[in-house]
């Protein structure tokens, strides 16, 4: 059984994460920069909640509101749903379809240790 942490040993070390009080166009540079759609939003070291690319599309475009009038932590999820290293892929599948998300982080005595996609978790499985 693959585990959480065999998947973030493939992965660099660097978490990219964004500031709850940064705008939503800070946000979308740093995801179009490192071609990812999601990041976690942190207030200091404490994860606060998650962002991505589809909450913009769903929330703030309808409203016709540009991403550099748009704060973080005006569209972000608040109530994360994250995993441990010692999960299996399994886990991280079940939470993804059931939330219909695509982002987990990984949480380790509360600390933000790591991000696991669902395309980290399909490669996972195909091999």
């Amino acid at each position: 059984m693959i585990t959480v942490q065999q998947l973030l040993e493939a992965k660099p070390d660097r978490i990219l994460t964004i500031a709850e009080d940064a705008s939503m166009q800070d946000a979308l540079e740093i995801m179009a920069r490192h071609t990812i759609s999601a990041l976690p939003v942190v207030n200091g070291a404490a994860l606060v909640g998650m962002v991505s690319e589809q909450d913009y599309i769903r929330k703030a475009v309808p409203k016709r509101l540009a991403p550099w009038d748009v704060m973080v932590s005006d569209i972000m999820t608040r109530e994360v749903i994250s995993v441990s290293r010692s999960d299996p892929i399994s886990v991280c599948m079940e939470l993804m379809c059931k939330n219909r998300i695509r982002h987990l982080p990984v949480m380790q005595a509360g600390q933000l240790i790591g991000m696991v996609s669902i395309s980290d978790v399909l490669r996972a499985s195909r091999s």
